[in-house]
């Protein structure tokens, strides 16, 4: 099963400067999982120290969404894992 995970502008630098990458995995968490053991520099771009998503970072699922609990959400062969960031500050 593949899974595309499209990267942030600002998290290409973190993976090798690839644009998308095409991931096994069965949930949002493990594609992610996957992703950081291929990328081990994205780890601490996408996660704080206990496993959760960092703040900033936001998820979509074919392009919904897939706040909250996002990385339970299924995947399933030929779904697109867009990973964001918000914007913060004032």
């Amino acid at each position: 099963m593949s899974v595309t995970i499209h990267l942030h502008k600002t998290h290409r630098r973190f993976a090798a400067g690839k644009e998308k990458v095409a991931i096994g995995g069965h949930t949002v968490g493990e594609c992610l999982r996957n992703l950081v053991d291929r990328y081990p520099e994205l780890k601490p771009q996408l996660f704080d120290g206990k496993g959760r998503l960092q703040k900033t970072v936001e998820i979509y699922l074919n392009m919904a969404s897939a706040y909250p609990d996002e990385l339970a959400r299924p995947t399933t062969d030929g779904d697109r894992i867009h990973i964001t960031l918000m914007l913060a500050g004032g």
